[in-house]
């Protein structure tokens, strides 16, 4: 079940408890890619609210958006780089894509086999992708109030398993959102301290939402057989006498049973 779209922007920009999640999860990013310079990013699911620092540094930088949740343009005052698109039917060549963001698009999907497989389309060889899921253990999941609250949590266990059944290789991982996912301003001040805490203790077993980064894997075509030549194969059955006729009998219409007189 996707979330609308304008729900998704009413808690990351109009929430203090939105931009709270905002600025812990972007700091997570930013130590997994602390550059992208030069390189096509992309971002699915509502993925904007992390994707802002990378706008001065990619070569480009796209959103995509399932028509289950809907599209807004973004970013407010430039040029608009978000898309509506088909679930499982992105507008973006094989191979387009060297980093991929994904948040708010899994858990929430009904088709995550198709779902993975065409992110596994468009990025490029040796590209990576960064899952953002609500933790099944943490707090974040068991609640409502957030985004995080919808959809399908993951274990840092099932998360992988899923990865790698298509043809992702888990790489690293984090957890963020290790505060309670409370509006009072005590909480909300403190949220930095338990971020420090929290990363410090575990690294994704209390926290809100995991962090999964995946590469691309890669098969190496197989092969049937050898194209290389033997100018002197091995003669090993040389020797042996061809398939020789079976005899015809001279007795031609007659039929003889052995210890028996036919009269």
């Amino acid at each position: 079940m996707h979330l609308d779209v304008v729900d998704l922007k009413a808690f990351y920009y109009r929430t203090q408890l939105g931009r709270v999640a905002q600025r812990a999860v972007r700091e997570k990013i930013g130590q997994f890619w602390p550059s992208v310079r030069n390189e096509t990013l992309a971002g699915f699911g509502f993925a904007v609210p992390v994707l802002r620092p990378f706008l001065g540094q990619a070569r480009r930088v796209i959103c995509l958006m399932p028509g289950q949740q809907g599209v807004l343009p973004w970013p407010e005052g430039q040029a608009n780089i978000s898309v509506l698109c088909g679930e499982t039917t992105w507008p973006l060549p094989t191979g387009f894509v060297d980093r991929l963001v994904v948040m708010h698009g899994l858990e929430t999907s009904d088709c995550v086999g198709e779902l993975l497989d065409e992110m596994w389309r468009v990025l490029a060889p040796g590209g990576r992708a960064l899952f953002i899921v609500p933790n099944r253990s943490g707090l974040w999941s068991r609640r409502d109030v957030t985004p995080f609250g919808f959809g399908r949590p993951y274990s840092l266990k099932q998360l992988e398993t899923q990865l790698q059944a298509h043809r992702f290789l888990p790489e690293r991982h984090m957890a963020a959102l290790f505060s309670p996912p409370s509006a009072r301003r005590f909480w909300l001040k403190a949220a930095p301290v338990w971020e420090r805490m929290g990363q410090a203790i575990s690294t994704h077993l209390a926290g809100g939402v995991l962090l999964v980064e995946a590469s691309k894997q890669v098969y190496a075509p197989s092969d049937r057989g050898t194209p290389v030549s033997v100018r002197r194969p091995l003669r090993v059955l040389e020797g042996i006498g061809g398939p020789s006729p079976e005899p015809v009998s001279s007795h031609r219409g007659t039929n003889r049973l052995p210890g028996r007189r036919i009269r």
